[in-house]
């Protein structure tokens, strides 16, 4: 079972610009979906962004296309978020969530989430 582990949250001013990653413990990294979620206070969680395992395919959630983007670097078994034009209703704990479906309609994703996911971490954004 893939272990993630993210890193790189914290508070920014709106407007600012923060990078989330995500390490995988699994050798296989490479051949799993990968994708961020967040929960922001008194909300469900909620899709951000996926990625195939190729790297090849992007999917974003329209509240963050355009600002967001999504990356991965299979060699070092790690996957980003680069938040940028950052907003205070971005708020919220951001998970990093993998699937081993590797289809390419990553809008599935949006719908049904994910199989294994990381612990959390916290971006706050003030006004």
């Amino acid at each position: 079972q893939v272990q993630l582990v993210e890193s790189g949250g914290g508070s920014v001013q709106a407007g600012g610009s923060l990078s989330l990653s995500c390490a995988a413990s699994e050798r296989t990294f490479s051949s799993y979906t990968m994708g961020w979620f967040r929960q922001g206070p008194g909300k469900e969680r909620e899709f951000v962004a996926a990625i195939r395992w190729s790297g090849g395919n992007t999917y974003y959630a329209d509240s963050v296309k355009g600002r967001f983007t999504i990356s991965r670097d299979n060699a070092k078994n790690t996957v980003y978020l680069q938040m940028n034009s950052l907003k205070p209703e971005d708020t919220a704990v951001y998970y990093c969530a993998a699937d081993r479906d590797r289809r390419s309609d990553l809008s599935y994703f949006y719908y049904y989430g994910m199989d294994y996911w990381g612990k959390g971490t916290l971006v706050t954004v003030s006004s």
